[in-house]
């Protein structure tokens, strides 16, 4: 997350806000929608799938950015409208994550009033405003004098070692002080230290801890991986490949060409986001911890993160061949 806010800006962010915000909030009402009513009819409530559906709406940013990377679309107006897209669907499911509790307390029939719900929601919102505020005081004020005296000192290692702090260090306020995820708080350091020339000398020195932590990321998914529901679940497996493949990829590409977009960019961000990744295991471990689902649907999450991460990849380099013969037959 870190490395996305590097290639992104506060500009970037305001300047896709008119397709990223509608975009997100429609695409995973969808996806929620239509999981929720498809596992159903395999037997589970109502309240199980709109949770396993919301689990299936969030997209991972990790994934999304190594196939731009891959693809050097990064910088790209897909790219860019495809990242704020999905810094909308983290803050929503930050807010979801917080209410979850709340959820569960009134699914388990505990006191839970409107107002104590309300509270809360505000509560949320007005943290997640007040780490936005403080992340721009930030940029503005210590973070511009903290790399320029770290890039003084002329050591690569100590400059390596300060963009890394500076990552984990935000995060954390992010989490701690905040409530907010820790994603979230890695990517506006990101954004942060991009605002400046110093700051992007110093990011470019920890590109290979960032591709380290990004094996973790996926070394991690393969262990959580869970081949028997393969097996024992084949239809609430299809279920879940068809919700966040299909569902979600055809809802973006509606969206994109309602904001008329070019079919390139449409593209991008229909297969960039048809995919779903550590939003959704954490989501889906919270509500299995409060018994709002069960162990078979956490397990077809995670079976369905896994597989939609080896589909994405393929999805996009088909779509780059066809692109290519299309264009070829044109200039014949």
């Amino acid at each position: 997350m870190f490395g996305v806010g590097l290639h992104f800006s506060f500009r970037d962010l305001m300047n896709v806000r008119k397709i990223a915000l509608p975009g997100a909030i429609v695409q995973m009402a969808m996806a929620t929608a239509v999981g929720a009513f498809a596992i159903q009819m395999l037997g589970y409530s109502l309240a199980q799938g709109i949770i396993f559906g919301f689990s299936l709406s969030v997209a991972s940013t990790i994934v999304l950015l190594r196939a731009l990377e891959q693809r050097s679309k990064l910088d790209s107006k897909g790219g860019k409208i495809a990242i704020g897209w999905l810094i909308v669907e983290d803050i929503i499911m930050v807010l979801a994550l917080v209410m979850l509790p709340v959820a569960a307390d009134i699914m388990n029939g505990e006191t839970a009033d409107a107002g104590l719900i309300f509270s809360t929601f505000l509560t949320v919102v007005l943290k997640i405003s007040g780490f936005f505020l403080f992340m721009y005081l930030v940029s503005r004020r210590f973070l511009p004098w903290l790399l320029k005296t770290t890039a003084d000192l002329h050591s690569s290692e100590l400059s390596t070692l300060g963009t890394l702090a500076i990552a984990l260090g935000f995060a954390g306020i992010a989490f701690i002080v905040f409530d907010a995820s820790l994603a979230l708080g890695a990517f506006l350091a990101g954004v942060v230290v991009s605002e400046s020339k110093v700051g992007r000398e110093s990011a470019k020195n920890s590109l290979p801890m960032r591709d380290a932590f990004s094996v973790l990321f996926f070394v991690s998914v393969g262990m959580l991986f869970e081949p028997m529901t393969l097996i024992n679940h084949p239809g609430g497996l299809l279920i879940t490949i068809l919700v966040v493949v299909v569902v979600k990829g055809a809802t973006a590409l509606l969206i994109s060409y309602w904001f008329k977009q070019s079919q390139e960019v449409s593209y991008t961000i229909a297969i960039g986001l048809a995919q779903i990744g550590e939003f959704s295991f954490i989501l889906g471990g919270l509500a299995l911890s409060h018994d709002l689902i069960n162990e078979e649907l956490y397990n077809l999450i995670l079976v369905g993160a896994m597989l939609s991460i080896v589909i994405n990849p393929f999805l996009l380099r088909f779509y780059d061949i066809i692109t290519r013969k299309l264009a070829v037959q044109r200039g014949a």
